[in-house]
């Protein structure tokens, strides 16, 4: 688990489309990072949550959907809390 994996995640869902619409495919948490991990990305949900509060709006957009940084629930539904 490190922050510079949810960081290769996070700039791989900007800048791969097919692979952000893989990801987003899974509905549930849990197939939502077991899929991650398959992928080779490992990282805890409070990590993503923490890269996520620094994401600008649009990098956000790309990455789950348009939710607000400053919306944690919003985030934590998507990603799941720890």
């Amino acid at each position: 688990m490190s922050k510079e994996s949810v960081k290769a995640f996070i700039e791989r869902m900007k800048t791969d489309e097919e692979f952000a619409k893989q990801v987003s495919e899974r509905k549930d948490i849990e197939a939502r990072m077991a899929f991650t991990i398959e992928q080779g990305y490992d990282f805890t949900g409070d990590e993503f949550r923490e890269a996520a509060a620094h994401l600008t709006e649009d990098d956000l957009q790309q990455i789950v959907g348009g939710l607000s940084s400053g919306d944690v629930c919003c985030v934590e539904r998507w990603w799941g809390p720890e």
